[in-house]
């Protein structure tokens, strides 16, 4: 039995800059006592159905060979169509790193696959559930998307309609960044929002001018 240490780089994820990442950090200290080195955390407030996500973009770029992507749940990574989720697999792939989603590929599935169990016979169980599951996430989204649609319009039948408040300190942060020339990805990482949150304040901004 191998005494390697796996890395982990784990990727934490919520959809919108009103939501927090407390429940997910969790991850971390997970993945310790299963013995993996965490080699960075990835915390990420923007939308599961773009891979136009800093974070996720960066660690990408940092996984290496052997490593292993810990997410707490599938929909946490994409949201994605099935062929653009399935794409973003594969980049994580060919960089010569591995999944781990509890329900769908484990650590302990991970570990057990590295010491020698079938591999052929665990790895096609494991891609047909992660593509079932992608497929699933993408299905939530849609439906909710959907619900929330419906929602609206009913409230806006009865007039009750308001919108959503946006985040009054998060915009004059973001306003003030621009006004120092950062970057949309550089302000995003700094005010912990997601880039289309930076791109609605440039348009308020440039309307403005």
């Amino acid at each position: 039995m191998s005494n390697e240490q796996r890395t982990a780089r784990v990727y934490l994820r919520v959809s919108t800059d009103g939501q927090d990442l407390a429940r997910q950090e969790a991850l971390v200290d997970q993945a310790r006592a299963q013995g993996f080195y965490v080699a960075a955390v990835y915390r990420e407030k923007a939308s599961g159905t773009t891979t136009d996500r800093p974070e996720l973009q960066r660690m990408i770029a940092d996984l290496q060979p052997g490593d292993v992507v810990i997410a707490e749940k599938i929909d946490r990574l994409s949201r994605l169509p099935l062929e653009q989720a399935e794409a973003l697999v594969e980049a994580i792939k060919a960089k010569g790193a591995k999944l781990a989603i509890p329900g769908v590929v484990d650590l302990s599935e991970i570990a057990a696959a590295a010491d020698g169990v079938a591999r052929v016979v665990l790895q096609g169980v494991q891609d047909m559930l992660l593509r079932l599951a992608l497929q699933m996430a993408r299905d939530d989204y849609e439906t909710r998307r959907e619900r929330q649609a419906q929602g609206i319009e009913q409230a806006k039948a009865k007039g009750v309609y308001k919108g959503r408040k946006p985040d009054a300190d998060k915009h004059a942060a973001i306003r003030a960044h621009l006004a120092a020339g950062l970057n949309p990805s550089q302000i995003a990482r700094l005010v912990g929002c997601s880039r289309s949150t930076v791109y609605a304040v440039t348009q308020e901004v440039e309307g403005n001018v």
